[in-house]
């Protein structure tokens, strides 16, 4: 499974979440302790904003681990919200146009988890997409075709009915549906899980960072207060408070 960590607040340096931490998202590259696969090796990426609407963003095969760019990119990067992912692939090749972050004008997304039916139901789920979600499909997996769907039945105007409608979509097959994902338009974090059997991907809501901000993490990044995201709730995460999306 896929590690990922997030970030709104102030404006930081990367590297403050991403590889200062003790448990940093660099960290959990290759020791992560909650998930199936304590190595995500299979390609990182990172999406942020500054002015404008619409992030940056960088991603690569590499594990994350072996990219001396990545770290000299977190230290003189500063961001006031920003994704980040390592990705241990289980739909999809690893390639770049794979690795997270998705980016769709000024939404980006990440995704820990699986729809294992998948390829079952690919070509249907392609068909349905409006023009504009369908032209900007770059790769082959799950994640980022949640995302499309995501986006075709209206991220934008109301996260959790979107999220409802692309469940309900995506369906059930014979082996449980897993997602965890982080995504945003800028201004807000939203965190969600779910599983259809049993639990859904570990993520945690940090409290009020030492500067004000607060973050998103698969794993707890260092001591502080770290509480799990509920299951089947979106959770909508600004600078500096938490509040739940009714």
């Amino acid at each position: 499974m896929c590690r990922i960590a997030a970030y709104t607040g102030p404006a930081i340096p990367l590297e403050n979440i991403i590889i200062k931490p003790r448990h940093s998202l660099l960290e959990q590259s290759q020791h992560a302790t909650e998930a199936k696969l304590a190595v995500n090796g299979d390609g990182f990426g990172i999406a942020w904003y500054d002015h404008g609407e619409v992030p940056g963003l960088y991603r690569d095969v590499l594990p994350a681990w072996a990219d001396d760019n990545l770290t000299s990119l977190c230290r003189m990067v500063r961001s006031r919200l920003f994704l980040s992912h390592v990705r241990a692939s289980t739909m999809g090749e690893t390639s770049r146009p794979n690795c997270h972050p998705f980016q769709v004008g000024r939404w980006s997304f990440v995704h820990n988890g699986q729809v294992p039916h998948f390829p079952a139901i690919r070509r249907r789920l392609e068909e349905a997409l409006p023009d504009n979600p369908y032209a900007a499909r770059r790769g082959s997996t799950d994640s980022e075709m949640i995302f499309l769907t995501l986006l075709a039945h209206g991220l934008a105007d109301d996260p959790d009915v979107a999220m409802a409608r692309t469940l309900e979509v995506l369906g059930h097959g014979p082996a449980p549906v897993k997602i965890t994902c982080v995504f945003s338009d800028g201004e807000a974090l939203y965190g969600f899980r779910y599983a259809s059997q049993g639990p859904a991907p570990t993520l945690y809501a940090s409290g009020i960072l030492d500067n004000g901000g607060r973050a998103f993490a698969s794993e707890a990044l260092d001591g502080g207060q770290w509480d799990a995201v509920p299951e089947n709730r979106i959770v909508r995460l600004t600078n500096p408070a938490v509040r739940q999306v009714a």
